[in-house]
């Protein structure tokens, strides 16, 4: 997850100041915001997960959906917390880094937390 995370923040910062620099402070902000909603989900689902130390195939299945549905429920909340109390929202800015670092997230069961990888 550390990858995926570090991952998201680099896009948040890149699209953060492409729209800061095509909408000024409040495209940055809204740039901003729309990663943090998807990192801080990230975070919470991480969180969820590390919770569950059993072995068995339907643990595992549960801890999961009930990380992926904490996950939905921060996204749900917090994007309706910044849609609601920041009134000068670049929408272009939030929604996009939003979508991009959702994907980067999507991707996360495909990347190693470290490179060396034992062969048994």
């Amino acid at each position: 997850m550390r990858v995926t995370i570090y991952r998201q923040l680099v896009a948040t910062v890149v699209m953060a100041v492409l729209s800061g620099i095509k909408f000024g402070m409040d495209g940055a902000v809204s740039a901003f915001l729309g990663g943090v909603v998807s990192i801080a989900s990230v975070v919470v689902f991480a969180f969820v997960v590390s919770r569950y130390s059993g072995t068995e195939a339907s643990g595992v299945l549960i801890a999961a959906l009930k990380a992926e549905a904490a996950k939905i429920a921060v996204y749900l909340v917090l994007l309706w917390l910044v849609l609601a109390f920041y009134k000068n929202v670049s929408m272009f800015g939030f929604i996009a880094t939003f979508v991009i670092t959702v994907l980067i997230s999507s991707r996360a069961l495909f990347v190693a937390e470290n490179k060396v990888v034992q062969i048994r």
